[in-house]
Protein backbone atom coordinates (compact mmCIF):
# COMPACT_ATOMS: atom_id res chain seq x y z
CA UNK A 1 0.00 0.00 0.00
CA UNK A 2 1.25 3.62 -0.99
CA UNK A 3 1.53 6.19 1.42
CA UNK A 4 -0.15 9.60 0.75
CA UNK A 5 -0.19 12.37 2.31
CA UNK A 6 -2.40 16.09 1.70
CA UNK A 7 -1.90 19.67 3.23
CA UNK A 8 -5.63 19.37 4.05
CA UNK A 9 -5.56 23.01 5.47
CA UNK A 10 -3.25 25.55 6.92
CA UNK A 11 -2.99 29.49 8.36
CA UNK A 12 -4.27 31.98 5.72
CA UNK A 13 -0.94 33.61 4.92
CA UNK A 14 1.20 31.87 7.17
CA UNK A 15 4.06 34.10 6.85
CA UNK A 16 2.78 37.04 6.53
CA UNK A 17 0.74 35.93 10.05
CA UNK A 18 4.08 34.93 11.77
CA UNK A 19 5.60 38.17 10.48
CA UNK A 20 2.74 39.87 11.99
CA UNK A 21 3.16 38.59 15.11
CA UNK A 22 6.99 39.14 15.29
CA UNK A 23 6.58 42.82 14.05
CA UNK A 24 4.05 43.19 17.14
CA UNK A 25 6.76 42.22 19.63
CA UNK A 26 9.21 45.27 18.49
CA UNK A 27 7.31 47.74 17.73
CA UNK A 28 4.39 50.69 19.59
CA UNK A 29 1.68 49.96 16.70
CA UNK A 30 -1.78 48.33 17.49
CA UNK A 31 -2.95 45.30 16.02
CA UNK A 32 -4.86 47.24 13.43
CA UNK A 33 -1.38 48.37 11.74
CA UNK A 34 0.92 45.75 12.67
CA UNK A 35 -0.11 43.80 9.27
CA UNK A 36 0.90 47.59 7.86
CA UNK A 37 3.71 47.40 4.92
CA UNK A 38 4.11 43.14 5.50
CA UNK A 39 4.62 43.09 1.71
CA UNK A 40 6.58 39.90 0.25
CA UNK A 41 9.81 41.04 0.86
CA UNK A 42 9.49 42.58 3.83
CA UNK A 43 7.79 39.81 5.24
CA UNK A 44 10.72 37.17 4.11
CA UNK A 45 12.92 39.22 6.22
CA UNK A 46 11.33 39.19 9.38
CA UNK A 47 10.96 35.19 9.04
CA UNK A 48 14.64 35.41 8.34
CA UNK A 49 15.06 37.48 11.19
CA UNK A 50 13.16 35.50 13.36
CA UNK A 51 15.58 32.46 12.12
CA UNK A 52 18.79 33.76 12.76
CA UNK A 53 18.11 35.22 16.33
CA UNK A 54 16.13 31.88 17.29
CA UNK A 55 13.07 33.59 18.13
CA UNK A 56 10.66 31.46 17.70
CA UNK A 57 7.51 31.57 19.62
CA UNK A 58 5.80 33.48 16.61
CA UNK A 59 6.22 30.68 14.36
CA UNK A 60 3.85 28.75 16.99
CA UNK A 61 0.89 31.36 15.56
CA UNK A 62 0.64 29.91 11.56
CA UNK A 63 -0.28 25.67 11.69
CA UNK A 64 -0.81 22.95 9.05
CA UNK A 65 -3.28 20.17 9.18
CA UNK A 66 -2.27 16.89 6.86
CA UNK A 67 -4.11 13.92 5.74
CA UNK A 68 -2.43 11.38 5.94
CA UNK A 69 -3.14 7.85 4.94
CA UNK A 70 -1.14 4.05 3.53
CA UNK A 71 0.70 4.40 6.91
CA UNK A 72 1.38 1.69 9.34
CA UNK A 73 0.16 1.62 12.99
CA UNK A 74 4.06 0.98 13.77
CA UNK A 75 4.37 4.57 12.20
CA UNK A 76 1.28 5.70 14.34
CA UNK A 77 3.21 4.54 17.54
CA UNK A 78 6.30 6.69 17.21
CA UNK A 79 4.71 10.24 15.15
CA UNK A 80 2.19 10.45 18.67
CA UNK A 81 5.30 11.30 20.92
CA UNK A 82 5.30 14.50 18.87
CA UNK A 83 2.98 15.76 21.83
CA UNK A 84 2.09 19.47 20.71
CA UNK A 85 0.28 17.95 17.87
CA UNK A 86 -3.68 16.98 17.78
CA UNK A 87 -4.40 13.77 15.83
CA UNK A 88 -7.49 12.33 14.89
CA UNK A 89 -6.84 8.51 14.10
CA UNK A 90 -9.17 5.77 12.35
CA UNK A 91 -9.74 3.53 15.27
CA UNK A 92 -10.02 0.19 15.50
CA UNK A 93 -12.58 -0.29 17.64
CA UNK A 94 -15.52 1.04 15.63
CA UNK A 95 -14.09 -0.19 12.55
CA UNK A 96 -13.68 -3.92 10.98
CA UNK A 97 -10.35 -4.78 9.29
CA UNK A 98 -11.27 -7.64 7.19
CA UNK A 99 -9.09 -7.84 4.47
CA UNK A 100 -7.21 -5.18 6.10
CA UNK A 101 -4.34 -3.12 3.86
CA UNK A 102 -0.73 -3.45 4.72
CA UNK A 103 2.50 -1.47 4.96
CA UNK A 104 5.72 -3.90 3.37
CA UNK A 105 9.00 -2.81 4.77
CA UNK A 106 11.69 -1.75 1.31
CA UNK A 107 13.89 -4.60 3.25
CA UNK A 108 11.05 -7.30 2.88
CA UNK A 109 10.01 -6.43 -0.35
CA UNK A 110 13.17 -6.31 -2.55
CA UNK A 111 13.25 -10.28 -2.10
CA UNK A 112 10.67 -12.82 -3.68
CA UNK A 113 11.09 -14.91 -0.61
CA UNK A 114 10.98 -12.82 1.84
CA UNK A 115 8.20 -11.12 0.64
CA UNK A 116 6.15 -14.70 0.30
CA UNK A 117 6.68 -15.22 3.88
CA UNK A 118 5.68 -11.57 5.15
CA UNK A 119 2.49 -11.76 3.31
CA UNK A 120 1.47 -15.32 4.47
CA UNK A 121 1.75 -13.81 7.88
CA UNK A 122 0.05 -11.00 7.06
CA UNK A 123 -2.68 -13.68 5.85
CA UNK A 124 -2.37 -15.61 8.61
CA UNK A 125 -2.85 -12.76 10.93
CA UNK A 126 -6.37 -11.48 8.86
CA UNK A 127 -7.94 -15.48 9.02
CA UNK A 128 -7.70 -15.42 12.28
CA UNK A 129 -8.57 -11.79 12.97
CA UNK A 130 -11.71 -12.34 11.11
CA UNK A 131 -12.19 -16.07 12.88
CA UNK A 132 -12.29 -14.02 16.57
CA UNK A 133 -14.42 -11.43 15.21
CA UNK A 134 -17.14 -13.74 13.96
CA UNK A 135 -16.96 -15.84 16.89
CA UNK A 136 -16.89 -13.20 19.57
CA UNK A 137 -20.03 -11.34 17.41
CA UNK A 138 -22.00 -14.61 18.16
CA UNK A 139 -21.13 -14.90 21.98
CA UNK A 140 -21.79 -11.57 22.23
CA UNK A 141 -25.12 -11.45 20.35
CA UNK A 142 -26.34 -14.56 22.02
CA UNK A 143 -26.04 -12.97 25.52
CA UNK A 144 -27.48 -9.42 24.84
CA UNK A 145 -31.05 -11.54 23.24
CA UNK A 146 -30.86 -13.77 26.06
CA UNK A 147 -31.01 -10.64 28.59
CA UNK A 148 -34.03 -8.91 26.73
CA UNK A 149 -32.57 -6.95 23.92
CA UNK A 150 -33.99 -6.81 20.48
CA UNK A 151 -31.44 -9.01 18.08
CA UNK A 152 -31.08 -6.49 15.38
CA UNK A 153 -29.72 -4.22 17.91
CA UNK A 154 -27.63 -6.89 20.30
CA UNK A 155 -26.28 -7.98 16.34
CA UNK A 156 -25.27 -4.13 15.98
CA UNK A 157 -23.99 -3.42 19.86
CA UNK A 158 -21.64 -7.17 19.48
CA UNK A 159 -20.07 -6.16 16.27
CA UNK A 160 -18.73 -3.23 18.13
CA UNK A 161 -18.00 -5.42 21.30
CA UNK A 162 -16.30 -7.93 19.03
CA UNK A 163 -13.69 -6.25 16.79
CA UNK A 164 -12.44 -4.06 20.27
CA UNK A 165 -10.98 -7.42 21.42
CA UNK A 166 -10.18 -9.16 17.85
CA UNK A 167 -7.82 -5.99 16.95
CA UNK A 168 -5.46 -7.51 19.70
CA UNK A 169 -3.98 -9.69 16.57
CA UNK A 170 -3.99 -7.04 14.10
CA UNK A 171 -0.10 -6.22 13.25
CA UNK A 172 1.67 -3.28 13.44
CA UNK A 173 2.08 -3.11 9.68
CA UNK A 174 -1.92 -3.01 9.28
CA UNK A 175 -2.66 0.38 7.52
CA UNK A 176 -4.05 3.40 9.14
CA UNK A 177 -5.48 7.03 8.42
CA UNK A 178 -5.26 10.12 10.51
CA UNK A 179 -5.56 13.75 10.04
CA UNK A 180 -2.68 15.53 11.95
CA UNK A 181 -2.72 19.19 13.13
CA UNK A 182 0.74 21.13 14.04
CA UNK A 183 2.12 24.54 14.41
CA UNK A 184 5.42 25.55 12.33
CA UNK A 185 7.63 25.91 15.37
CA UNK A 186 6.50 22.12 16.33
CA UNK A 187 6.75 20.89 12.74
CA UNK A 188 9.92 22.39 12.47
CA UNK A 189 10.76 20.18 15.16
CA UNK A 190 9.35 17.22 13.43
CA UNK A 191 11.44 17.56 10.61
CA UNK A 192 14.69 18.07 12.28
CA UNK A 193 14.64 14.75 14.40
CA UNK A 194 12.65 12.51 11.25
CA UNK A 195 14.48 13.79 8.26
CA UNK A 196 17.36 12.58 9.48
CA UNK A 197 18.92 9.48 8.27
CA UNK A 198 18.87 7.70 11.56
CA UNK A 199 14.79 7.67 11.45
CA UNK A 200 13.11 5.02 10.57
CA UNK A 201 12.01 4.47 7.28
CA UNK A 202 8.53 5.02 7.09
CA UNK A 203 8.39 8.07 9.62
CA UNK A 204 11.27 9.57 7.25
CA UNK A 205 9.19 9.44 3.83
CA UNK A 206 6.50 10.38 5.65
CA UNK A 207 8.67 13.62 7.66
CA UNK A 208 9.88 14.37 3.34
CA UNK A 209 6.55 14.38 1.68
CA UNK A 210 5.46 17.06 4.67
CA UNK A 211 8.04 19.14 4.14
CA UNK A 212 7.89 19.19 0.35
CA UNK A 213 3.90 20.37 1.07
CA UNK A 214 4.90 23.02 3.33
CA UNK A 215 8.25 24.24 0.89
CA UNK A 216 5.46 24.84 -1.24
CA UNK A 217 2.83 27.53 1.07
CA UNK A 218 5.67 28.75 3.14
CA UNK A 219 8.61 28.47 1.55
CA UNK A 220 10.68 31.41 3.90
CA UNK A 221 9.65 29.51 6.76
CA UNK A 222 10.92 25.81 6.42
CA UNK A 223 14.14 26.94 4.00
CA UNK A 224 16.24 25.41 6.70
CA UNK A 225 13.97 22.75 8.11
CA UNK A 226 15.28 19.13 8.04
CA UNK A 227 17.57 17.24 9.67
CA UNK A 228 20.33 19.30 11.94
CA UNK A 229 22.99 19.03 9.65
CA UNK A 230 21.55 21.13 7.36
CA UNK A 231 22.38 24.08 9.79
CA UNK A 232 25.64 22.56 10.89
CA UNK A 233 27.48 19.74 12.26
CA UNK A 234 25.94 16.69 12.72
CA UNK A 235 24.63 16.22 16.80
CA UNK A 236 24.70 12.48 16.71
CA UNK A 237 28.26 12.16 17.45
CA UNK A 238 29.69 8.34 17.04
CA UNK A 239 25.96 7.42 15.93
CA UNK A 240 26.11 9.87 12.89
CA UNK A 241 25.59 8.50 9.11
CA UNK A 242 28.64 10.03 7.71
CA UNK A 243 26.64 10.67 4.89
CA UNK A 244 25.93 14.37 5.29
CA UNK A 245 26.86 15.89 1.84
CA UNK A 246 24.97 13.65 0.63
CA UNK A 247 21.53 14.56 2.70
CA UNK A 248 22.36 18.25 2.56
CA UNK A 249 22.44 17.84 -1.56
CA UNK A 250 19.02 15.96 -0.83
CA UNK A 251 17.36 18.68 0.76
CA UNK A 252 18.77 21.36 -1.63
CA UNK A 253 17.26 19.38 -4.49
CA UNK A 254 14.09 18.98 -2.70
CA UNK A 255 13.82 22.99 -2.57
CA UNK A 256 15.02 23.69 -5.90
CA UNK A 257 11.74 21.36 -7.17
CA UNK A 258 9.31 23.60 -5.49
Amino acid sequence: MMMRVQLLAYTPEPERTVAAAAKLCYSPVGIEAVREGLDEASTARFVDMLAEIGHESPIEHASFTFGIEGVSRSLLAQITRHRIASFSVQSQRYVRKDDFDFITPPAIAEDAETDALYREAMAACGHFYEALADRLKRQHTERLVAGGMEEKEAARKAEKMAIEDARYVLPNACDTRMVMTINARSLFNFFSHRCCNRAQWEIRALADAMLRLVLEVAPHLFKSAGPPCLRGSCPEGKMSCGEMDAVRAKYRAMREDV
